[in-house]
């Protein structure tokens, strides 16, 4: 036993969690504290933040092989959802911009509000757009491109829900998500509200993050090392990665009665590396494959079963 990572390992374990305790009883001091933005690291200025959120759209446009002019006929009357934004609604006033009917943001943390960066970030958002775009997304503000002045609940709409869920019913055409699910406490209940919330004729489109978001402690992927009881002592109710892997997301998306449309993975970690921790994983990992395991993200659309 090496004795310098035991200590290192049950410091790590109490300073998490009392930070989860923290997160489980007092939530609005927790992201006061650690100064959360839903988009992990903090980015530099808010031209750099307004970029980031562009190229998400970007990848939304992509991944739904739309152009720019397809993007508003396909948009036209749609109501969208997206899990988890953050504390800028970016995407939500991109999507609004390009002609949803309107955009519904929920998140289980309060951490969207109107700073003067944050302010800044929306008006760079606005100043990216074209003629027709922006004066739609300008209108999307309760005084037009005025973001100070926060947003219609008609046009852009967010809610903070205790389990970050949309409790909607057959609403949604569109609901996406970016690095949300792998944080998310309930999986299941994730599925099943895309499932309920999302109209039969629907798409669901969601990138996921399986990489340990800092959370490894010598190697890659050894945050899967921890004891499945322990972890959930640590980080439970904080948000972080719940460390569910791709083959979970296949199997609740089929109790679910969801069909997976596309499932494309983003990267794949070295064989090498899953060697050096594979026998050393959780026992809910165990009759996972190596190659599978090594998965370090992946887009995934849902649809209804036909």
């Amino acid at each position: 036993m090496n004795l310098k990572k035991t200590v290192n390992d049950v410091y790590l374990f109490c300073k998490a969690f009392l930070s989860n305790q923290l997160a489980k009883f007092f939530p609005k001091l927790y992201v006061n504290l650690t100064h959360q933005t839903g988009r992990g690291e903090e980015e530099g200025d808010p031209q750099e933040v307004a970029n980031y959120f562009i190229e998400c759209f970007r990848d939304y446009q992509k991944h739904l092989d739309l152009n720019n002019e397809d993007t508003t006929l396909f948009l036209q009357d749609k109501v969208v959802l997206e899990y988890g934004p953050g504390d800028i609604l970016g995407v939500a006033l991109l999507f609004y911009g390009y002609g949803a009917k309107m955009v519904c943001c929920v998140d289980k943390f309060p951490l969207a509000k109107m700073t003067n960066k944050n302010i800044e970030v929306y008006r760079y958002l606005l100043n990216s757009l074209g003629d027709k775009e922006r004066k739609r997304a300008e209108n999307a503000f309760n005084k037009k491109a005025a973001p100070e002045t926060g947003f219609k609940d008609n046009c852009i709409n967010y809610q903070v829900m205790n389990n970050g869920l949309s409790g909607e019913k057959n609403k949604f055409d569109l609901i996406i998500s970016r690095a949300v699910l792998e944080h998310v406490n309930n999986l299941k209940e994730t599925m099943l509200d895309i499932k309920k919330s999302m109209k039969n004729s629907g798409l669901s489109i969601h990138q996921v993050d399986l990489k340990s978001h800092g959370l490894d402690r010598y190697t890659d992927f050894d945050f899967l090392t921890w004891p499945t009881y322990i972890y959930k002592l640590m980080y439970s109710h904080k948000g972080f990665p719940n460390r569910l892997r791709v083959n979970k997301y296949r199997e609740l998306a089929e109790e679910s009665s969801l069909h997976i449309n596309t499932l494309i993975p983003t990267g794949q970690l070295n064989q090498d590396k899953i060697k050096a921790i594979y026998f050393k994983i959780a026992k809910e990992f165990n009759h996972i494959s190596p190659k599978e395991l090594s998965w370090m993200g992946f887009w995934i659309h849902l649809e209804h079963k036909s």
